[in-house]
């Protein structure tokens, strides 16, 4: 197998994931790339490449059990060891959740969002702590601090992720293990076009930049942090008002700029 250290990314093939790629890539890491589309996998890949990496991709629909279960079978079978993980892929909906969404894709999600951060921590987790040391970096959001009208599954799933990484991380101590959380905010993505928000204050207003989130990302995870913000607006938000304020509070602020211009009609 490479001589380099190998980190595996999910939702690699475009948005943050594909930023958080290139500086993996950037560091010397070669990498197992795992995204639904095959094309934009494909895509990516190459771009990737271009920066000295080796690239494995393996295209995987993450919100099926044993298209999961798959890819640890194929991973083990080709002999790599992964020094880090990096459970990255999600999506977002928008919407009333009565009258408005419909549970079909809510259930998508939480499978998405949810199931394979559990299911792919579950798998891959136990690896790195035989091995005595790796990165382990997991995508929430800042959603996941406060209560998201219009985005009541999204945000769910994201509190979910948050109190997940908590909680493993500490059990975890002594594990050798380095374990970040990111939380970004509004990014500049195709997220909120994809989530049916880009009509929203949120959706319509000013945004991070992908590669800086990424950037942030990278430089928490070597510095040892627990978790950082994708940007100082998305820090302010997260460790200022959503701590001071009441769920209820919360909720309205978030109102304010989740609710699609036709939800008021």
């Amino acid at each position: 197998m490479a001589a380099n250290p190998i980190a595996l990314i999910t939702g690699a093939s475009n948005g943050i994931g594909f930023e958080l790629a290139k500086v993996f890539a950037k560091n010397g890491y070669d990498l197992i790339t795992v995204a639904r589309d095959e094309n934009k996998l494909s895509r990516a890949g190459e771009e990737l490449q271009k920066l000295g990496a080796k690239i494995y991709p393996y295209s995987v629909d993450l919100s099926d059990y044993t298209q999961i279960e798959a890819l640890k079978k194929q991973t083990d079978a080709e002999g790599f060891d992964i020094s880090a993980l990096v459970i990255n892929a999600g999506q977002g909906l928008g919407g009333r959740f009565i009258g408005g969404t419909a549970l079909e894709k809510e259930l998508s999600l939480i499978r998405l969002n949810v199931d394979s951060y559990v299911h792919l921590s579950k798998l891959f987790i136990p690896d790195l702590i035989k091995r005595g040391s790796g990165d382990v970096l997991m995508t929430s959001s800042v959603s996941g601090t406060a209560p998201i009208p219009f985005e009541a599954i999204y945000g769910a799933s994201k509190a979910f992720v948050n109190s997940f990484f908590w909680a493993i991380r500490n059990e975890l101590k002594g594990s050798g293990l380095n374990m970040t959380l990111l939380m970004p905010g509004a990014t500049e993505t195709n997220f909120f076009k994809n989530a049916g928000q880009a009509n929203t204050a949120v959706g319509a207003g000013k945004k991070a930049e992908p590669q800086e989130v990424a950037e942030r990302a990278w430089y928490a995870l070597r510095s040892g942090h627990e978790y950082v913000y994708g940007d100082e607006q998305a820090e302010f938000e997260g460790d200022i008002l959503n701590r001071m304020q009441s769920e209820a509070q919360k909720a309205q602020r978030h109102r304010l700029i989740s609710e699609p211009e036709s939800a008021n009609k």
